[in-house]
């Protein structure tokens, strides 16, 4: 489906119009004319990009004041931008496969932070005895922040049983949960308490922020590592007026938060259960696990998201809640859904 104009709520095809719910514009900020005023402003500060190394003579402020507001907005001792959330995980990955003995990770990890030769967490539901052996190692542990075809955030609990002489770095992707989950949409990086050496957290900007590019999160001596590094001197940052806006953005993003975590609420209250449905009220995904129910929403006219992760894979279809959503599209979502 090619479609003129950017996905809302209302969606335009063949001169129709649906309801949209899919994408990843969480807080709706592509479409908010407040936000767009913001980008708009800084762009004419800042140009529309700037195409030089951030290790440059010329040093942009914007970086300073963005890279700030997500550091106190994370709850981390610093972040750095770059172009992308990719970047911004591969970047990490490639930094420690210098530091690190042997990576493990969860089940359909994305791309992002995936690397060859990881070992997988759980084998048969259970821990995988390499954690738990005697031999002393740096390991680093790869997960998303909510796990694909979940609702809820990534179970770190057994962090507790790794042994101290297991040197362990955590290493999050928060893409799907930056802006959405903990106070004020911070993520969850802030609440992660257990025992690891170094938490790392990284996610792509371009979901709920609604701006190009990627963060990476950490301690100060992390952070300084990442800008040291051949892949990150020799490339151009995120755009800078981009990155100016995450900071006058702050305001906006709260409001924004507040009317997703509303919508979720009402949602909560007129769905039914239903076995065939996977939803939880504080984040804004609902799973569809008919191929029914998708083509009976496209017959009352409502589009949601449907794509492959991986060519072999069967489609993944999800209902995208957003803060634009009004209760009058909820309400239509939910009697296709209820029937």
């Amino acid at each position: 489906m090619i479609v003129e104009k950017f996905p809302d709520r209302i969606i335009e095809i063949d001169q129709e119009q649906y309801l949209y719910f899919g994408g990843t514009a969480y807080l709706g900020l592509p479409t908010n004319k407040s936000f767009q005023d913001l980008v708009i402003k800084n762009i004419l500060n800042w140009g529309t990009t700037y195409g030089s190394s951030r290790t440059a003579n010329i040093k942009l402020k914007a970086y300073d004041e963005g890279e700030k507001f997500l550091a106190i907005h994370i709850g981390s001792e610093s972040t750095v931008t770059v172009s992308s959330g990719m970047l911004a995980g591969k970047l990490v990955i490639d930094l420690m496969k210098k530091q690190t003995d042997c990576f493990f990770h969860f089940n359909d990890t994305h791309n992002a932070i995936r690397i060859e030769n990881s070992l997988p967490l759980f084998v048969n539901d259970k821990l995988n005895e390499r954690l738990l052996d005697s031999k002393r190692e740096k390991i680093a542990i790869l997960t998303d922040g909510v796990p694909s075809f979940e609702t809820k955030p990534v179970d770190l609990s057994f962090l507790k049983q790794i042994p101290s002489h297991k040197e362990v770095t955590l290493i999050l992707d928060e893409s799907h949960s930056f802006g959405i989950l903990g106070e004020n949409g911070a993520g969850i990086y802030s609440s992660i308490q257990y025992p690891v050496k170094r938490k790392i957290m990284v996610s792509s900007l371009g979901k709920a922020f609604g701006l190009t590019g990627g963060v990476i999160a950490s301690d100060f001596d992390f952070i300084n590592e990442i800008k040291e590094m051949e892949t990150f001197t020799s490339a151009a940052g995120m755009n800078p007026a981009f990155v100016q806006t995450l900071s006058d953005a702050a305001e906006i993003y709260a409001l924004q938060h507040i009317k997703l975590l509303d919508n979720l609420k009402y949602v909560d209250s007129i769905l039914g259960k239903n076995k065939n449905i996977k939803f939880d009220k504080n984040y804004p995904l609902i799973y569809l696990l008919s191929k029914e129910l998708v083509e009976k929403l496209k017959t009352e006219k409502i589009i949601i998201a449907s794509f492959k992760y991986t060519k072999n894979a069967e489609p993944l279809n999800r209902i995208v809640i957003t803060a634009n959503h009004l209760k009058e599209d909820l309400d239509k979502l939910a009697v296709v859904l209820n029937s």
